[in-house]
């Protein structure tokens, strides 16, 4: 089995995980009211998906 002759030092360590960042969730735009949404996801401004109404919102 494989063992390691140094210690990793914080320096190391961190600069292997700086790509293990998180990525913020990718947003689409809703073609009924231009607001942004999460993509395969019913607005949550209008309530559309695909065209069709499927949350009730109240109108302001």
């Amino acid at each position: 089995m494989a063992v390691p002759k140094k210690k990793t030092s914080k320096s190391r360590k961190n600069m292997r995980r700086a790509h293990d960042f998180l990525t913020p969730p990718a947003a689409s735009i809703c073609p009924q009211c231009k607001a942004p949404k999460l993509p395969h996801r019913a607005c949550t401004s209008c309530g559309t998906y695909k065209g069709k109404e499927v949350i009730k919102t109240e109108e302001l």
